[in-house]
């Protein structure tokens, strides 16, 4: 179908990345699978291919190879991408307090939550400019809020201000592209059952997908510059 919106998800070979793709090929749009691992990659397209057309993309947030070469691949394969979710991220080992969080897996955490994702933002900003309304989706968090994280004891510095990072993202990108029909907003699974926090969550990855989904086929009287959870908007 020439109207079918094309859709890529980082980290969507498992947890909430698998469920949005799952819930973006429901409404009908063509899904790149972005994941680091090959095999993983083709085993989540294999699980999803009964729900539309879904196809694998390589995307190594560490590798700006892969992140130029998924470019081409959309450029010469669909020439736009109307929907981009930046859902790939990493909790690290060694992140804690500010006294005692390890300053490397701080840096680890910003380089893969923030940097990496500035870079495939970057990258693919081309061809979400070639859509008639794209929309980006930063897979945000609650510990990402300065507000909230000033009310709770959540202890993960990296990831907290990598995730601050990528809302500061959404809203400088959101103003930029102000007079486009493009859209940029922050979603916050809440508290998932992933492997990012040993399935400890109380929500499931379904739970987790929604608001994610949601905000990429926002129509065109939806905001931008936004951070919200399904449960409605969040305080920076």
């Amino acid at each position: 179908m020439a109207n079918k919106k094309i859709a890529l998800v980082t980290g969507a070979n498992k947890g909430i990345g698998f469920e949005i793709a799952r819930g973006l090929l429901q409404a009908g749009c063509r899904v790149y699978l972005g994941a680091r691992e090959a095999a993983k990659g083709q085993q989540a397209v294999a699980e999803l291919a009964a729900e539309g057309d879904v196809r694998f993309l390589a995307v190594d947030l560490a590798n700006q190879a892969t992140l130029d070469a998924a470019a081409a691949h959309l450029q010469r394969e669909e020439g736009r991408l109307d929907i981009l979710v930046n859902n790939a991220g990493i909790n690290v080992a060694g992140d804690g307090s500010p006294s005692s969080a390890d300053v490397r897996s701080v840096e680890q955490a910003l380089q893969t939550n923030f940097l990496s994702t500035l870079a495939v933002t970057q990258t693919l900003l081309p061809l979400v400019k070639r859509a008639a309304a794209g929309r980006i989706v930063n897979v945000s968090s609650p510990l990402g809020s300065l507000t909230l994280s000033g009310q709770n004891d959540w202890g993960l510095l990296g990831y907290s201000a990598s995730k601050a990072a990528l809302n500061m993202l959404t809203v400088q990108l959101a103003y930029e592209l102000r007079d486009t029909a493009i859209k940029v907003n922050s979603a916050n699974p809440g508290y998932t059952a992933t492997d990012l926090n040993g399935f400890a969550g109380t929500d499931t990855p379904a739970q987790g997908a929604a608001e994610a989904i949601r905000l990429a086929l926002l129509l065109a009287d939806g905001p931008t510059g936004t951070t919200s959870s399904s449960a409605g908007p969040l305080p920076w």
